[in-house]
């Protein structure tokens, strides 16, 4: 580990996971591009994290799993995305919403013990499927499409979600359905298994191809009565949900990998027109110090608003919504002008296919349409000042 990757470990135990996980991240990179090409989902990485137990990380040490705090949660997400993005950005899913599951307790306790030991005992991944293609992210207030129809003692819901991540290998689905009967909209808790579910493969982008965010069909999908696990409530100011900062740690680990990807190429490259590789050149090293300033800038920020989120008591934690909006949009724009810094440095060769960095490009840019978006962070905090 380099220096960059000391800056925010301040416990053995933190240390420990950050060396486990590092070995797997190696892996995790040789295997990246190919992943990437093919569109795939890589399973193979999901097989390692599964045998080294990372699918219980954020799970309550009350019900059998590791109980790591969000702050150390970052700390892991960032180093996978420094293998692979698309990997740690599909982990981070579903590692954030076991955390989410057990800090706000919206769920039956006996049901969310159950997904838990689930989870540990057959390695289940679990993930929430809520946007559409017509109400779009549900973080703009998009009343659902799919609905839920109650028949004596069971519900039958229809619709279809889009940007389903983890869905070739997802054993629970969270769906958002708005409940015919009263015009609610209800969280339902649906088996892979079930009936009536069915994986269309769409996912044709040119960033986290291998997230495999394909669409989920639901068709007359009968559920007990006990899949209502939550009845959403209607918000009345931005809510304060800690465990999306996976997603900037997972874009903020790319660009530290674009970093090292930079570092590495001026050590070694020699233009013929030098005596020396480019790390003698001025402008190189100022960059790489520009670099480092922002991510340095950047990951302050992250931990900072973690721990805040970690210290706080669960009644204190909705002050933070700003906090966190805050964080998301700063460091995810940082991550994406240091990929860019990184390519400057290495020149056109950063273009080529074979090149990490190209992936790297198009990775980082699919965190600006990760929730909240820039310019829902700039109304919520424009509406806060006016409100005074």
């Amino acid at each position: 580990m380099n220096y960059l990757d000391e800056q925010f470990i301040k416990t053995s135990d933190q240390r420990k996971w950050l060396m486990k996980t590092e070995k797997l991240s190696k892996e995790f990179a040789k295997r990246a591009d190919y992943y990437d090409r093919n569109g795939a989902f890589p399973f193979e990485n999901f097989d390692a994290l599964k045998t080294e137990g990372y699918l219980q990380l954020t799970i309550p040490k009350e019900f059998g799993g590791y109980g790591l705090s969000l702050y150390e949660f970052l700390l892991v997400q960032e180093k996978i995305a420094q293998g692979d993005g698309a990997t740690a950005l599909s982990l981070g899913w579903h590692l954030g919403l076991m955390m989410h599951l057990h800090v706000t307790k919206k769920w039956d306790e006996e049901i969310y013990k159950h997904v838990c030991q689930d989870v540990i005992l057959n390695k289940t991944l679990i993930n929430s499927a809520a946007t559409e293609p017509n109400s779009g992210s549900p973080a703009r207030g998009g009343k659902p499409e799919t609905t839920a129809v109650r028949e004596k003692d069971t519900w039958i819901i229809n619709g279809k979600k889009i940007f389903t991540s983890l869905a070739p290998a997802l054993d629970y689905f969270i769906v958002p359905a708005t409940i015919e009967e009263t015009g609610e909209i209800g969280d339902f808790l649906i088996p892979r298994e079930t009936p009536g579910v069915v994986i269309e493969e769409t996912w044709d982008t040119v960033g986290m191809r291998a997230t495999r965010s394909d669409d989920l069909i639901l068709t007359n999908v009968r559920l007990q009565e006990s899949a209502l696990v939550e009845r959403k409530e209607k918000k009345e100011r931005p809510s304060a949900q800690g465990w999306l900062l996976h997603i900037p740690a997972c874009y903020i680990g790319i660009a530290l990998a674009a970093r090292n990807e930079a570092v590495s190429f001026a050590k070694t490259y020699q233009p013929t027109s030098l005596p020396h590789p480019i790390k003698e050149v001025p402008e190189v090293r100022r960059k790489i110090a520009e670099i480092d300033i922002k991510l340095t800038t950047a990951r302050t920020l992250l931990y900072t608003t973690a721990d805040k989120w970690d210290e706080s008591p669960q009644q204190e934690r909705g002050k933070l919504a700003y906090d966190l909006a805050v964080t998301k949009m700063i460091v995810t724009n940082t991550a994406v002008e240091v990929v860019d810094l990184a390519m400057r440095i290495v020149g056109g060769q950063s273009l080529y296919s074979s090149n990490p960095l190209q992936r790297y490009y198009r990775d980082v840019r699919a965190g600006l349409h990760n929730p909240p978006s820039d310019d829902i962070t700039y109304k919520i905090l424009g509406d806060r000042a006016f409100s005074e």
